[in-house]
């Protein structure tokens, strides 16, 4: 899992999902590493245009960063989504969609995966349905050099299969646990993205 430098205001706005999307990822599969909460705390936190939509959880996200210091940060990873057997949150879609890990959703997350070309990397210990995986693969279709396979087509189609039925059913999981506080604002930015893309992508329908 790469950690995606976090966007600056210039950036145009393909850059920019590409670069939340690898944010998020890096967010959820593992507590963050020094680096990247360091540049969480001095990131900008003004929109280019003022009102955005991503704005205030942007600016909540930061000043959790800022408000928390990186063992309390890694402490709450590890209670929400970490420990041994059952985690108190889980971020696989599986889950989400069936009640269950490793069922049917995950088989259609990899045929889907496959067809694109794509692959798990065996360095990753967690299946395909994983929440940061799921980004990742969005951050390819996004940013990635291949036109035949990086283009809008295929980022709706991924979405709409295996990132939008589940993702605000996660956030409200995380946002519910009483030990969220870094990673209820990450939570809230991370629906708040979900619903901007999902506009964004009904507006090519």
């Amino acid at each position: 899992m790469t950690q995606a430098p976090i966007s600056s205001a210039g950036l145009d706005e393909e850059t920019a999902r590409a670069e939340l999307y690898g944010l998020l990822a890096a967010l959820y599969y593992a507590p963050p590493t020094a680096d990247l909460l360091e540049q969480l705390r001095v990131a900008v936190t003004d929109a280019p245009a003022p009102g955005g939509f991503l704005e205030e959880p942007w600016r909540a996200l930061v000043g959790a960063a800022r408000a928390s210091d990186d063992g309390a940060i890694a402490a709450e990873y590890t209670t929400l989504f970490g420990g041994v057997g059952k985690p108190e949150v889980y971020l696989f879609g599986s889950f989400y969609l069936s009640g269950f890990l490793n069922e049917k959703p995950l088989a259609a997350l990899r045929t889907d995966i496959a067809a694109l070309g794509l692959a798990r990397d065996d360095a990753m210990s967690e299946t395909e349905d994983h929440v940061a995986y799921l980004c990742e693969v969005m951050r390819y279709l996004i940013a990635g050099d291949d036109v035949a396979v990086a283009n809008l087509t295929h980022q709706q189609a991924f979405f709409a299969a295996h990132l939008q039925p589940w993702f605000t059913r996660m956030c409200d999981a995380v946002q519910a646990h009483p030990k969220a506080r870094f990673y209820a604002a990450v939570a809230d930015l991370t629906r708040a993205f979900v619903a901007v893309e999902a506009q964004g992508f009904d507006m090519l329908t």
